[in-house]
């Protein structure tokens, strides 16, 4: 049961979340039993593989170039820091990796054809791989499945209403079309939503909409507090009260019943009685480490003491899935070929006019 057909319109959604509070916990928890192991909740982690100077005018995000904020821009990482930030965060728990590139969409280029390479390494860690790149095109989102991404995060933010509100250089169809290119490709789909920037319940209720009205809903949904940044639009936004995220969980649970619930942005303005009843409420996922992209997170050791005092267990890698397949790419093949070659033939060049004669001529410096 991917979508709970008593709440098939947005007048039952809207009158689910406004339901008295623990009854709406006590609904959502008897679904989650139904569904999935209650103990069990995945520790992810979140990496900025390519930091700021995105293009874009989301007005939450610090990484807008055109906002003043302390996120410094800094270029892709290396596939061999990612390799060594993703063993470090299996070490600490982590059974998924996602990686954030501030983009606007995915360029046909090197960077690109890193971050492929990127996710073959990831995979062959055992970990679950998720891209969060920006708008992509089916032929990127086929080369990200060969090479063994696991899910593709591209978050609607809000609903269709709302949207317009926040950001004006991507349009909601644009959004959609890269989950429907995601999911062409077969790659599952991990898509959520902000609540607090200024947003009514009902368009709250008019994300979760969205996604009730896709013929497969998202496989995972990231529920994120606004954490408000000071330098963007939204930075005199007052922080949510606890129980609206965990109002917002335990919906999200019981319209989606085998859909993963990520908690996710904003738990550090959480107590651990909080977060413990979002997990009761049907959260089954959170992210670990001291950072999320670029603003703060509860680090490993306080996540694993919130595991020990709740008896959550954290869940493995593929649990119910199948690893992908790292396939070869033919794209860095060729490349790789090509580089091979220019490097044999400037070898066979300098070794040629050696022995010719030729010597390079020293310059000295007084």
């Amino acid at each position: 049961m991917k979508i709970n057909p008593n709440y098939n319109s947005p007048e039952a959604l809207l009158e689910l979340y406004n339901k008295p509070l623990l009854e709406l916990v006590f609904e959502a928890a008897t679904v989650h039993r139904q569904f999935h192991d209650p103990r069990e909740v995945q520790m992810s982690s979140l990496l900025s593989i390519k930091t700021g100077g995105c293009p874009e005018d989301c007005g939450y995000c610090p990484q807008a170039a055109r906002y003043h904020t302390d996120v410094e821009a800094h270029k892709l990482m290396s596939v061999d820091t990612v390799i060594e930030q993703a063993k470090n965060a299996k070490a600490n728990g982590s059974s998924r990796l996602c990686m954030g590139a501030a983009w606007r969409e995915v360029r046909d280029n090197k960077d690109f054809d890193s971050v492929v390479e990127m996710v073959q390494a990831v995979n062959d860690l055992d970990m679950e791989v998720c891209c969060t790149l920006g708008m992509l095109n089916e032929h990127q989102a086929q080369r990200l499945k060969n090479a063994g991404l696991f899910a593709y995060n591209h978050n609607l933010d809000s609903s269709r209403e709302f949207y317009g509100d926040v950001i004006s250089t991507r349009e909601y169809e644009d959004r959609l079309n890269t989950i429907d290119n995601a999911r062409k490709a077969g790659i599952s789909v991990c898509s959520g939503g902000i609540i607090g920037m200024g947003e009514a319940i009902e368009d709250r209720v008019g994300l979760l909409w969205s996604y009730m009205q896709m013929e497969t809903p998202p496989e995972s949904i990231p529920i994120n507090a606004l954490v408000a940044v000071e330098g963007t639009p939204l930075e005199d936004q007052k922080p949510i009260e606890q129980w609206e995220m965990i109002r917002m969980v335990a919906t999200t649970r019981i319209a989606f019943p085998e859909s993963v619930v990520r908690l996710s942005a904003g738990r550090t303005k959480m107590s651990m009685e909080a977060q413990g009843m979002c997990f009761m409420a049907g959260a089954g996922s959170i992210f670990a480490g001291d950072k999320l992209l670029t603003t703060p997170n509860p680090d490993f050791n306080e996540d694993k003491e919130m595991f020990n005092i709740l008896g959550l267990i954290p869940k493995e890698a593929f649990a119910g899935s199948e690893k992908p397949v790292s396939m070869p790419d033919p794209l860095i093949e060729e490349r790789k070929k090509r580089e091979l070659e220019r490097e044999d033939e400037l070898k066979n060049a300098r070794q040629e006019a050696l022995k010719n004669g030729f010597e390079p001529r020293k310059i000295t410096v007084s």
